[in-house]
C-alpha cells in the first residue's frame, strides 16, 4: 500500500495506516499553509479530529503565543474528541512553552489515534511526544506525508537540526544571466508580476539578509508591501553585513516598520554610536581577512529564532554565501531579454576554474510568473569544496 510519494515502509506504526489517512492528512497539510506568513518562528502546523469517517474538529497553528493546532482542533470537536483520530503534521508538544503540553490535552479529550506526519525535529520533544502518547494506550502512526510536511517547515526543521536557518538566495537575471548592467543599472529586469511574488517570499522569511553595497547602491525597504498581505503584515527582521559602518542613519529601511540589524566589525564604536538615534541593532561579529564570519552571523540569528532567511545581495556575498554552503535553496527569475556580456552576473566565485569545480543544484519547480519563469533548486551541498 503507498500514500501519495509515501510508501508503507516509511511510516512508524503501532495500527495499520487505512485509505482514508492521506486524504485527512492532506486537509491538515492544507490548514498547516495557512500559518506560512504569521506562525513563526514556531512551526506551520495543521490538525484534523474524525470520528468515524467524519471531520469532527480542525484547526491550524496562528501564530507564536497562541494555542497550537492540536488545541484548536479540540474545541472545536468538543466532547466528540473522544474516541476520534488526531491528523497532525507535526508530533504533538509534550512540553511547557507559552503554552501547555498538547500531549496532555489530547490524552484528556480521550482520542483514541494519532497520524502525525513528522516527528518534532525541537530536543525538547523528539520523540517524547510520541512515546507520552503511546504509553498512555493511544495508537501513533508516524511518516504520513512526511515530505509534504517538512516542506513546510524547512527553516524550523533546519534551526533545530543544524543551528542554523535554511537560506533562500532570491535572484533575478535576465536570459543571459545578468543581474545588472555594468553600471549598475537594474531596475526592473523582472514583471511587476514576479515583483510581486517576491512579496510573498518575503512574508514567509523571518528575515531578509543583505549587504552594505546592496543599501549604498538601491536603498532599499526589504519590507513586506503587498495588498495581498493585509495591510499591516509580519515584517521580517532585516539583516545588514557592514563591516565599517557605512550604513547612513537616513537608510530607507530604518524607516520601515519592523526591527533591522547590522552587523559590523569589533571596533567601530563612535560609529555605533553615531546610528544609536535610528532603531537599529547594532552587533559586533569577527571577521577576517576575507570578509565576515558568515557562520557566526548564522548562529547568532538562529539563537534569535530566526528560522527562514531570504538572502537579497550582490554577486559577492551571494557568491561568498554559497561558497561557504549556506545556502541551501536558489530562487532565480528569469526574465526574457537580453542584457550582453558586459552586464553583472549572479555570483562572485572565485577560484572556480574546472569543470569539475562546478557546484550543483537540484532543479525542484520552474514555473511561469507573468512573463517571467521562476527556477526554485536545491544546492548540492556536496559540490561545494569548502
Amino acid at each position: 500500500m503507498s500514500c501519495g510519494n509515501i510508501s508503507m515502509s516509511l511510516v512508524t506504526s503501532e495500527t495499520a495506516l487505512n485509505s482514508a489517512d492521506c486524504q485527512f492528512m492532506q486537509q491538515a497539510l492544507r490548514l498547516a499553509a495557512r500559518g506560512i506568513y504569521s506562525a513563526d518562528p514556531n512551526p506551520r502546523v495543521g490538525c484534523v479530529l474524525v470520528k468515524e469517517g467524519v471531520v469532527v474538529g480542525e484547526g491550524w497553528h496562528r501564530q507564536a503565543g497562541e494555542p497550537h493546532a492540536e488545541i484548536n482542533a479540540l474545541s472545536q470537536a468538543g466532547e466528540k474528541a473522544r474516541g476520534a483520530t488526531v491528523y497532525v503534521t507535526l508530533e504533538p508538544c509534550c512540553h511547557y512553552g507559552r503554552t501547555p503540553p498538547c500531549t496532555n490535552a489530547l490524552l484528556e479529550a480521550g482520542v483514541a489515534r494519532v497520524v502525525a506526519a513528522m516527528p518534532d525535529p525541537d530536543p525538547r520533544v523528539s520523540g517524547r511526544g510520541f512515546s507520552a502518547l503511546r504509553n498512555a494506550g493511544v495508537h501513533v502512526v508516524s511518516g504520513v506525508l512526511r515530505d509534504q510536511a517538512e516542506e513546510l517547515n524547512p527553516g524550523f526543521i533546519s534551526r533545530m537540526s543544524r543551528g542554523r536557518p535554511w537560506v533562500r538566495c532570491k535572484l533575478a537575471m535576465s536570459l543571459d544571466g545578468r543581474t545588472a548592467m555594468a553600471n549598475g543599472e537594474s531596475k526592473w529586469i523582472t514583471s511587476r508580476q514576479a515583483r510581486a511574488d517576491v512579496q510573498k517570499l518575503r512574508a514567509r522569511s523571518s528575515a531578509v539578509l543583505t549587504g552594505i553595497e546592496t543599501v549604498i547602491a538601491d536603498d532599499p525597504l526589504l519590507n513586506v508591501r503587498s495588498p495581498e498581505l493585509g495591510e499591516q503584515p509580519r515584517q521580517p527582521l532585516r539583516v545588514v553585513l557592514d563591516r565599517r559602518l557605512r550604513i547612513s542613519s537616513s537608510a530607507r529601511l530604518f524607516s520601515a516598520p519592523g526591527d533591522v540589524i547590522v552587523f559590523c566589525g569589533e571596533a567601530l564604536r563612535h560609529r555605533r554610536e553615531d546610528l544609536a538615534g535610528t532603531g537599529g541593532e547594532i552587533v559586533p561579529v569577527p571577521f577576517h581577512k576575507g570578509g565576515v564570519d558568515l557562520e557566526a552571523v548564522m548562529l547568532q540569528l538562529a539563537q534569535r529564532q530566526i528560522n527562514e532567511i531570504m538572502l537579497e545581495a550582490g554577486a559577492t556575498l551571494s557568491g561568498a554565501m554559497l561558497q561557504a554552503g549556506l545556502i541551501d535553496e536558489l530562487v532565480v527569475y528569469v526574465a526574457p531579454h537580453i542584457m550582453g556580456d558586459m552586464g553583472r552576473g549572479l555570483f562572485h566565485l572565485p577560484g572556480i576554474e574546472y569543470m569539475k569545480e562546478r557546484i550543483g543544484v537540484d532543479i525542484r519547480e520552474i514555473r511561469a510568473i507573468g512573463r517571467d519563469w521562476r527556477i526554485t533548486a536545491r544546492v548540492d551541498k556536496k559540490s561545494i569544496q569548502l
